[in-house]
């Protein structure tokens, strides 16, 4: 980055960033107005809009404005700070422009500001708040980087990005050199890439002395953060609320025909504002979204029309604060009633949301590493959840909180804190990236909140039958050019081994279609035929893979042929498939044909539809998912998991299940316990395949069963060999010891 581009053009608007020039002082407003067409932007050299203003006297509201003076001072004076504030006290926002001001000062001689945040569409709104805000070109001096999409350039001073990426780019920068200034935001929400950022980073700031590291995090975290980071200075952001908390100790906990009451009388009582309801999961969201825009069309037309917006989490949109014309027209004529889960805790809301209805519990996705499988299960919020759902009021002038739960239950039963993503979830992506960036002792790895040994261990025994790993826990060839794909490392593994057979095209097809949400449409009531009716033309004999494959060779025919943006669009809604998740598939399949192309890796030409290539995609989708694989013991859908006794049936989805079809032997992408057990996106496979792909010794450490014992005959049928020298190959793989040969390093 050249500093003589970037550089500060005048002493007067250089004065702005050194903390000695913060007063508290207004100044005379005639002048500031008198030399606003003379003032240039330092960023990047060019006079101020009238726009700056404006937003400027808005940001001078926001309660952080007021401790802006000490954060400098701080900042000058210190290599961590953290500051602690409510979500609407704008940390979020004003934080990294201060930390830009600063990096300004001393020239970027150690680099630009760098934003993390959990959630993609919280990084991409406050990049273009920020940039808004600060008078420059989004893309060009702020910008963002969230999973398959870089608005950056080499010349970006502000960028916002998911903590995701920031980790990733750890793997080609340990020591994150292009930045003077990291700040860690949204740690409430305890991912696993936050709490690995906040681990390392502690070896990088001994290794950078010049760097900064700021953390923004709500209140009830900063004793733990001050125990981990140790005495490090405090930002404390005073905010007062006036917010009215109402606990309905009666209604049940969950209960969403408690809530739509509630709802319903709301509304009815003629009181202004929109409404955000916190429910325990997707699956309340869709029914709730259905009751509500039934009933809402029986009621009374003179207060008002409800429009009801459903945010299911991987389809989250930050909302932010709407102009006056269309705030005054929602007061007027409408009323918005979001329904969203525990992930729209951390999104930017609009100060027209006057009510907030909290259930109280969750349904939370935790991973069990004995069984390799996730179970939803419906659990109480943590205090601290509770606490950021009342602050979604505070922007407000005055706001009602209705909690359907009683206050004894929030103070007995609610745990203070979150909990940490790393104890509940699949660790294996995070070991592999532990590995990649060769960090020693990782059972001794200084997290916040220790991950189980027992998930530990599972994540590299996975990693271990995937090749990943050497002979000594490190990190082999094949693990090297596993983790430069973003994906599960099963479905890194799937596409090296689609280079092997030939169907590269194909499989990225397929790692596109399963990483990007789906992309199926929510069905309304009465629907449900006429979209079956729809999603039977793409159906594929071979599996869900395949029908896959199908629908995003259906969609890019559409797109090539079509003459508009609307016309794919009524294409999708006509076959009740969700535009924006083939487009965010599009996207992901763009990059991943990218690092193939980067790494050199072998790439056939599409062949798909062929009795050959056929057979190559399922060898390719073995290679990665044999650890996934089920066979039906009765003929009649009952689905045994080869790794354990859990039962499993096809879910409602799949094309068996439409076709009424139940293959003996599948493998499937995703394993959920809940009140069905469903395996999803599923294909046939077969056991002599599987006895060809799947690992020896992964096979060896199946527990008997029926199921063993005929793919044990399938071996015996393959490649006779003696029990003798079945016994000498899996300890060749292991020679001191029967088990797992896996340590931790």
């Amino acid at each position: 980055m050249e500093e003589e581009e970037l550089d500060c053009p005048n002493s007067s608007s250089e004065k702005r960033y050194f903390p000695e020039s913060l007063d508290s002082s207004d100044g005379d407003e005639e002048g500031i107005l008198a030399c606003e067409d003379l003032e240039l932007n330092p960023f990047d050299g060019l006079p101020y809009s009238s726009r700056y203003y404006k937003l400027l006297k808005e940001r001078e509201a926001l309660p952080i404005w007021k401790e802006k003076y000490s954060f400098m001072e701080n900042l000058l004076q210190n290599q961590i700070v953290i500051v602690s504030g409510d979500a609407n006290c704008g940390r979020s926002s004003q934080v990294p422009q201060w930390c830009a001001e600063y990096c300004l000062s001393i020239h970027y001689q150690h680099g630009g500001v760098v934003c993390t945040q959990v959630h993609r569409q919280t990084a991409v709104q406050l990049a273009l708040r920020v940039a808004d805000e600060m008078d420059v070109n989004i893309g060009h001096e702020v910008g963002y980087v969230i999973p398959f999409e870089n608005c950056c350039t080499s010349e970006t001073i502000l960028r916002y990005c998911t903590d995701d990426m920031l980790q990733r780019e750890m793997m080609s920068n340990p020591f994150l050199g292009s930045y003077g200034v990291i700040i860690l935001d949204d740690i409430s929400e305890r991912s696993i890439a936050t709490d690995v950022l906040l681990g390392l980073l502690k070896d990088v700031l001994l290794a950078r002395p010049e760097l900064k590291l700021i953390i923004n995090s709500p209140p009830l975290l900063i004793s733990k953060l001050s125990s981990y980071y140790g005495n490090v200075p405090l930002i404390e952001v005073k905010t007062k609320r006036p917010v009215e908390v109402v606990y309905l100790s009666g209604a049940p906990k969950g209960s969403l025909e408690s809530v739509l009451r509630l709802l319903f009388e709301i509304h009815q009582s003629g009181e202004k504002g929109d409404i955000v309801v916190f429910l325990a999961c997707e699956q309340d969201i869709e029914k709730a979204y259905e009751i509500v825009c039934q009933e809402g069309s029986n009621l009374n037309p003179d207060l008002g029309e409800l429009v009801v917006v459903p945010l299911y989490p991987k389809e989250k949109c930050a909302l932010f604060k709407p102009n006056d014309e269309t705030e005054q027209r929602c007061q007027v004529h409408q009323r918005r009633v979001v329904l969203t889960t525990s992930s729209g805790e951390s999104l930017i809301w609009s100060n027209t949301v006057k009510f907030v209805i909290d259930v109280g519990v969750e349904r939370r996705k935790v991973y069990n590493p004995r069984i390799r499988a996730t179970s939803l299960i419906l659990q109480p919020i943590s205090q601290s959840q509770a606490e950021i759902r009342k602050q979604i009021l505070g922007s407000s002038s005055s706001g009602k909180l209705f909690c359907l739960y009683s206050e004894e239950f929030a103070s007995k039963d609610m745990r203070p804190l979150k909990v940490a993503e790393m104890q509940e979830a699949n660790l294996t992506s995070m070991v592999l990236f532990m590995k990649r960036v060769d960090i020693a002792g990782l059972g001794h790895c200084d997290f916040m909140n220790r991950p189980a040994p027992e998930s530990l261990m599972q994540a590299l025994e996975d990693l271990d039958y995937l090749a990943a790993l050497d002979n000594d826990g490190n990190l082999s060839e094949f693990g090297i050019i596993m983790s430069e794909f973003p994906l599960d490392p099963q479905l890194s593994k799937s596409i090296l081994a689609s280079c092997e057979f030939d169907c590269v095209d194909e499989m990225l097809t397929i790692a596109a279609m399963v990483t990007a949400p789906s992309c199926f449409s929510h069905l309304p009531r009465g629907t449900e035929e006429a979209a079956l009716t729809c999603w039977k033309t793409f159906l594929h004999p071979e599996g869900d893979h395949f029908t896959l494959i199908n629908i995003y060779k259906a969609y890019q025919d559409t797109t090539l042929g079509s003459t508009s943006e609307h016309c794919v669009e009524k294409w999708c809604h006509d076959h009740f498939l969700n535009g924006s998740a083939l487009r965010m598939a599009d996207v992901i399949r763009a990059e991943l044909l990218e690092i193939i192309k980067r790494i050199e890796l072998p790439y056939a030409e599409p062949a798909f539809g062929s009795q050959e290539n056929t057979l190559n995609i399922k060898k390719a989708l073995l290679s990665g998912y044999f650890m996934q694989t089920a066979r039906d013991v009765d003929g009649s859908g009952n689905y045994l998991m080869l790794t354990h006794k859990q039962v499993a049936q096809l879910h409602p989805l799949s094309g068996y299940s439409i076709t009424k079809t139940t293959p003996e032997w599948v493998l499937f992408h995703e394993f959920s316990i809940s009140d069905n057990n469903y395996i999803t996106i599923t294909s046939e496979t077969s056991p002599e395949l599987f006895m060809q792909l799947a690992p020896q010794y992964y096979f060896s450490n199946l527990p008997p069963s029926e199921s063993k014992e005929i793919l044990q005959q399938v071996m015996d049928r393959l490649s006779p060999i003696s029990p003798m020298e079945t016994e000498q190959q899996v300890c060749e793989k292991c020679p001191e010891t029967t088990e797992p040969r896996c340590t931790l390093q």
